[in-house]
Parts: structure tokens; C-alpha cells; sequence
């Protein structure tokens, strides 16, 4: 598995069809800096807008996955993205720019090789900067009972899929794929497996508005009810294509013959693969799915990415060994004018003047004063001091700003009073032995008042905010 972020050496395009809407599509895919992401760029629209692969950005499900994001003139959308998002996953592309000249890229054969094949003439380029595994430590599950769709993400050592799919059809019956390795059998084993849909299945789609490219050379269709050659070259002409087709004995029309045995699963996988891409990292986790669909898939995925971003919080929040402090508490007792037991930072980890962010914590111990009355046999920290811990925080960033304030004198020979507190949350208890982040960012400021928001967290989860209100005033 690769270790550095990877991109690609020059751009290369891909043309054809839309699969759902129709439209004639080039899709161009370009190098894109470290961190970048997957996104998406609209260049047949109105400043060309971006449209992040994210699963905050789904927007359907209807037998693809549609990504959208407003626009000064409504919304960009991206059709069916999924194929494109697993062949740049199952490739370990991790920086990508996908421009599209329509709203859905081609389709191509019903796989993901056309596009596997044009990233690998692009060529790769390992970048400096490492990847950013999500490393799962617990298991993350979503069941459909309704639809008999069990799905889980188990913690594992590398990046593994196990599909099965049962559609109690005598074409199909019951399948498995599964995904060992991405770096060395994703090209050989899954690329290559194409879309495929019942007979029953594609009257109703094309009249909801969908599989308008579709045709028998991008998509494998099964029959699932008794018909006759006469009723298919009906079926053909209702959909506008002037296509010869034949019932055939293989339980595939025309006779197609399939490219690997279990073929719909590996297609499932693939689908599989793409979606869960909009999680926006690497994993290294053992995906289970039985009978998935992109719903499943994309919930599945929002789980998992309420999980990392989680995770980057923690990150932020934690200290290296060895990490020095932008203020300790000997320069923190030199700024505020708070002494025991009143003061409620121990330790200033960032301070950005720029963006106007400050983050410190305070380890909470069982020696603190208030928790012999609050409570005697349950500490809990009382929600004023997380309020009070926030401000304090707060103030620190503003004696810490070299901003001047409007009597042109320097913050450095101030005090901070505290003004007012909207929209105070406390959402879980802070006890002993928690270590309590506070990070505080400037809202806006008028004069020498101050509106800021902040939030208190333990373990990358809020346990408590507010919005606080200050004044600077002469010492």
C-alpha cells in the first residue's frame, strides 16, 4: 500500500456518452496539488464551479450516485460518478481534477476501465506529503431491513472489500467478490466488470428519466421474465434504439457472455469501491457488504465519515511528544491577570493571528476545588467554568493579537472583560481525568468589542459552546 499521496503526471481525456442522461461528455482529468481531494469542475457552466467529491455533497441515489452544490444560479450536479471515483480509488489516486463538459461523465462500456485506462496513459507521480489513512479502531455498520442489506467497515491492517449479492435469479443466484489487494488486483479483477440491470427494470427506468445513453454495449441486461423476440424489438423501439436483440439461452440478451463468472458482484464492488471514495480519505479497513446498493453504500459512507473528521479533530488537538507550546503556563500567567483557583487554561497549542484562531486545553483532574460540591460520589465540571475556561481562552487571543485597537495602543497593556454569552450548548460531562481542547476564532469585532465562537472538546467531540462577547479595556 502506497505510503505518499499520488497524482497524476499530465492530464488526459475520456469522451462518449452519458449512462442516465444522454449527453455526449468529455471527461478531463488533471494533476492536482497535495490535499486536493477528488473534485469535480463543471467547465460547461458559469465559472466553471467545483463540486467536491464528498458525501455531504450526494444529493441522489436513483441507480447512481449524483453529487451537487449550489450555485449562484442554482446547482452544479455530477451524474453518476461512482465508476470515475473507483477507478482514481482502485488506482490510489489520491489528488485528482475531474473536469466534466456535461453533467455526467461518459459511460463507456458500462466499467470502469475506459477511465482506468486513460489514468494509467496519464501516467502516476508520488508527492511529498503522506497519505492520510483513516485507520478505523471500531466497527461501523448500517442494515436496510427492508431490503435485506447488511453493510459493516471493520477495523483491518490494509484495505479490503467482500461483496455478496443474492438475486434469486437463475443468470445470476448467489455471488461473492472480494477485493485482497488493491495495489496489485483492482485493474485485473474489478475494472473490467460492467453495469448491468433486469429486463423487468429498464421500461420503468428510461420512463423516471434515466439510462437515456443506455444501450447493449454499456450495460449487461438480464432476463428475469419469460418474453419473445417480437415483444423485445418492441421493448427496443419504446426506448429509441434501433437495436436487433434475441431472448438467447444464456439468460443474458443477445447471448452476452460475462467476463468473469461472478461478474455482477465484482460490478457491486466496484460501485462499492467509488462510492465509499466520497469519505475523502484512504482506508484501511475490511468492508462487508451482502445485497449493497448506492444508498447503503452512501450511508454507510456518511458513518465512516462522521468518523474521520472525528479523527482530524483529535489530531489537531493532540500534541506531538516533544511538541513545544506556543504558551505554557509561566507566558500564560504573564498575559492574564487570573491566579488558582481561577485559572483555567494550562497550556496555548496554536495561535493564528491570520485566520484570528486560538486553541488551548486544560487537563481536568480530580484535585480541582469545585468537585467537592459538584458533585460529591459524581464529579462533573460545572458548565459555567467550561463558559468561563472558553472566555479566558478568548481573552488570550486578544492579548495575544498584535492588531491594534482603536486608540492605537497595543493589546499587551489591556484587560478583557467579559460581555455577554449567546447560544451556550453543553452536550456531554467533562469529569476527572478528562483534557478539555478550547478552541476560540474572532467572529467580528466593532471598536474594542469582540464576538467570538467557541467550542470546548474532549476526545474530538464537543462537549460544549458558545458564542462570548468581550471588551477590551485599559489595565
Amino acid at each position: 500500500m502506497l505510503i505518499n499521496q499520488r497524482t497524476l503526471k499530465t492530464s488526459v481525456s475520456f469522451a462518449g456518452v452519458g449512462l442516465h442522461t444522454g449527453n455526449l461528455s468529455t471527461v478531463t482529468f488533471h494533476p492536482a496539488p497535495e490535499g486536493y481531494g477528488y473534485k469535480f469542475v463543471r467547465t460547461d457552466l458559469e465559472n466553471s464551479p467545483e463540486i467536491p467529491a464528498l458525501v455531504d455533497n450526494v444529493i441522489d441515489i436513483s441507480r447512481g450516485t449524483t453529487l451537487a452544490v449550489p450555485t449562484s444560479n442554482g446547482e452544479a450536479k455530477a451524474h453518476t460518478v461512482e465508476h470515475v471515483l473507483s477507478a482514481l480509488a482502485g488506482l490510489e489516486i489520491d489528488n485528482c481534477k475531474i473536469e466534466l463538459s456535461a453533467n455526467e461523465p461518459p459511460v463507456g462500456d458500462g466499467s470502469a476501465m475506459p477511465f482506468v485506462e486513460a489514468l494509467c496513459r496519464a501516467g502516476f507521480e508520488e508527492q511529498r506529503a503522506p497519505k492520510d489513512y483513516l485507520v478505523l479502531d471500531k466497527t461501523i455498520t448500517h442494515q436496510e431491513a427492508a431490503r435485506n442489506v447488511e453493510m459493516a467497515a471493520l477495523p483491518n491492517d490494509d484495505y479490503r472489500i467482500t461483496v455478496m449479492v443474492d438475486y434469486n435469479n437463475p443468470a445470476l443466484g448467489s455471488q461473492h467478490a472480494t477485493l485482497f489487494d488493491v495495489s496489485n488486483k483492482y485493474v485485473s479483477d474489478i475494472a473490467p466488470a460492467r453495469t448491468f440491470c433486469f429486463l423487468s427494470e429498464v421500461e420503468a427506468l428510461y420512463k423516471h428519466g434515466l439510462i437515456k445513453g443506455g444501450n447493449l454495449d454499456n450495460a449487461m441486461v438480464i432476463i428475469d421474465h419469460e418474453t419473445n423476440d417480437v415483444e423485445l424489438q418492441g421493448l427496443m423501439r419504446g426506448l429509441g434504439l434501433d437495436e436487433h436483440v434475441v431472448v438467447g439461452t444464456s439468460g443474458f440478451l443477445n447471448n452476452k457472455t460475462l467476463r468473469f463468472a461472478n461478474e455482477p458482484a465484482r460490478h457491486k464492488l466496484l460501485d462499492v469501491l467509488g462510492d465509499l471514495a466520497l469519505v475523502g480519505a484512504p482506508m484501511k479497513a475490511h468492508i462487508l457488504a451482502a445485497r449493497p446498493g448506492h444508498a447503503a453504500n452512501v450511508e454507510l459512507a456518511r458513518k465512516i465519515r462522521r468518523l474521520y473528521e472525528r479523527k482530524k479533530i483529535q489530531r489537531k488537538y493532540q500534541l506531538k511528544t516533544g511538541d513545544a507550546a506556543v504558551m505554557d503556563i509561566n507566558a500564560i500567567l504573564e498575559v492574564m491577570p487570573h491566579r488558582y483557583p481561577f485559572l483555567l487554561v494550562d497550556r496555548i497549542t496554536e495561535v493564528n493571528i491570520e485566520e484570528q484562531r486560538i486553541i488551548g486545553y486544560k487537563n481536568v483532574t480530580f484535585n480541582e476545588q469545585f468537585f467537592q460540591g459538584h458533585f460529591p460520589g459524581r464529579p462533573i465540571m460545572p458548565g459555567v467554568l467550561l463558559i468561563e475556561a472558553m472566555a479566558q481562552t478568548g481573552g488570550l487571543l486578544l492579548l495575544s493579537n498584535p492588531a491594534k485597537t482603536d486608540d492605537n495602543t497595543m493589546t499587551k497593556d489591556k484587560l478583557v472583560f467579559f460581555m455577554g454569552i449567546n447560544n451556550a450548548k453543553f452536550r456531554k460531562p467533562v469529569t476527572p481525568g478528562d483534557q478539555v481542547f478550547f478552541e476560540v476564532k474572532m467572529l467580528r469585532q466593532r471598536r474594542n468589542t469582540f464576538q467570538m465562537e467557541a467550542k470546548a472538546l474532549v476526545m474530538g467531540e464537543v462537549v460544549a459552546e458558545a458564542e462570548l462577547m468581550a471588551a477590551v479595556v485599559d489595565k
